[in-house]
């Protein structure tokens, strides 16, 4: 597997920036080569997007989520891949993301990809886009205040 480390500050509220995040349907709006992010149910999703040309889909478990801390979450079959998006109030207005990827790359095409640092590019591409949504916006779309713990759920 491959990691990929990226942080970006926001000019929003930690609330603001952790509560988009969970918005997960909405991530087509940010993430490039994102399709869709169907939410099963409060721990698990199915994304289907482009990676390397191919289309692909896969299904992933939310392991841990803490309001306004933390999402970390793996996949469960499909595309191999786990991270953690994590939030740091910079003051009342500033909020650093921090998003670790671990990846698996599939076949020769991805491979060379993730060599020559597409994947790293896309990550900061995606943050960078989530910035600009936020701020744009000022509002989340939405926001779960629950609490995720080794993928069992609690709602707030």
């Amino acid at each position: 597997m491959s990691t990929i480390n990226d942080s970006i500050e926001v000019k929003v509220p930690i609330r603001t920036a952790y509560d988009q995040w969970t918005q997960f349907e909405e991530f087509p709006r940010f993430m490039d080569g994102v399709e869709s992010v169907t939410q099963l149910d409060d721990t698990h999703l199915e994304w289907t997007a482009e990676i390397g040309g191919q289309r692909r889909t896969w299904r992933a478990e939310i392991m841990e989520q803490e309001s306004d801390r933390v999402v970390a979450w793996r996949s469960t079959e499909g595309a191999r891949n786990a991270g953690t998006v994590s939030f740091e109030r910079m003051d009342d207005d500033t909020t650093r993301v921090s998003l670790e990827l671990d990846i698996e790359p599939e076949g020769p095409l991805e491979t060379a990809g993730d060599v020559l640092g597409v994947v790293d590019r896309k990550v900061k591409g995606d943050l960078e886009r989530f910035k600009e949504f936020i701020e744009s916006r000022r509002v989340p779309t939405g926001a779960w205040r629950g609490s995720v713990d080794q993928g069992s759920a609690r709602r707030a």
